[in-house]
C-alpha cells in the first residue's frame, strides 16, 4: 500500500492520547529518536541509542528503520552515524531519489539537530533530541527576565506561536508567509520585527536553523505567551 504524499509525523490531528504519552516517554529516557508514520498512519519510534553507532534506513527488510511500504525509497536509502556524540544523516548517493533535511538535499552528510525532518521517497521522519533543545536555551531562560515588547512585536510572537495551539508536541513555529498572511503584513515586515525579538530575547547568536524554535519555547516558558493568547485571535 502507497503511503499519502507529505505525511507528517508531527501532525497534531493524528496525534491520539497514546501517541503522545510514547513521545513523552522517548523525550524523558533523554536519549535521541526518530518519529515517523508507517503506511496505515501508526506512529513508529526509533531510539538512538548511545552503545550504537551506524543504522540504516530503506526499504529493504535488513534495514534497520524499515520504510518497506514506500517505493520511492532504496533498499539502503541512507544512514545514521554516531560521531563524538553527535547523530549525522548520510547520503553519498546510497538512494535513487535522494534524502532531504528540511526541505534541502543531501549531499553527503549533515549534522541532525532536534526536531529536524528527514524525507525519504514519501516519508517523512522526524529527529528528536529533547536534551539537546534544552541545553541550547537555559542559560538565557534561566534568567526569567521580562522582555518589553511592541503591540507589533507581541501580535508577532503570538502569530509564530499560534501552531502550538492545539497542544502538539512537534509543531512547528509558523513561517514568515504564514505569520504574514495571519496580521496582513508584509514578509519584510516579519523579518524585521521577528529579529528585534531574537535581539530581545538574547538569542540572536543562535544558528539561523534554532532561533525560531528557541524564541517559541522562551515565549512560552517566561509566561509571555500563554494557551489564551493562541486562541484568541
Amino acid at each position: 500500500m502507497r503511503p499519502l504524499v507529505s505525511r507528517s509525523p508531527i501532525t497534531p490531528h493524528l496525534t491520539s492520547p497514546a501517541e503522545l504519552k510514547a513521545r513523552i516517554q522517548a523525550e524523558r529516557r533523554g536519549e535521541p529518536f526518530l518519529l515517523y508514520r508507517d503506511d496505515g498512519a501508526a506512529q513508529r519510534i526509533v531510539a538512538l541509542p548511545q552503545e550504537q553507532a551506524r543504522l540504516t534506513i530503506g526499504s529493504g527488510g535488513e534495514s534497520d528503520v524499515t520504510v518497506g511500504w514506500d517505493d520511492q525509497v532504496s533498499a539502503l536509502h541512507a544512514e545514521l552515524e554516531r560521531v563524538a556524540g553527535e547523530w549525522l544523516v548520510v547520503d553519498d548517493g546510497l538512494s535513487r531519489n535522494g534524502t532531504f533535511v528540511n526541505g534541502e538535499r543531501l549531499t553527503g552528510r549533515r549534522r541532525l539537530r532536534d526536531a529536524d525532518e528527514l524525507r525519504v521517497g514519501h516519508t517523512a521522519l522526524v529527529f528528536r533530541h529533547s536534551a539537546e533543545g534544552q541545553r541550547r536555551i537555559t542559560a538565557v531562560a534561566d534568567k526569567r527576565q521580562v522582555v518589553e515588547l511592541s503591540p507589533a512585536q507581541q501580535r508577532v510572537l503570538v502569530a509564530l506561536c499560534r501552531p502550538y495551539a492545539a497542544g502538539a508536541a512537534f509543531a512547528r513555529p509558523a513561517s514568515n508567509a504564514e505569520v504574514a498572511e495571519q496580521l496582513s503584513l508584509s514578509v519584510a515586515a516579519v523579518k524585521t520585527h521577528l529579529r528585534a525579538l531574537f535581539q530581545r530575547f538574547e538569542i540572536q547568536e543562535l544558528p539561523q536553523n534554532e532561533k525560531r524554535t528557541a524564541l517559541v519555547r522562551q515565549a512560552f516558558e517566561s509566561g509571555m505567551i500563554t494557551a489564551n493568547d493562541l486562541r484568541n485571535r
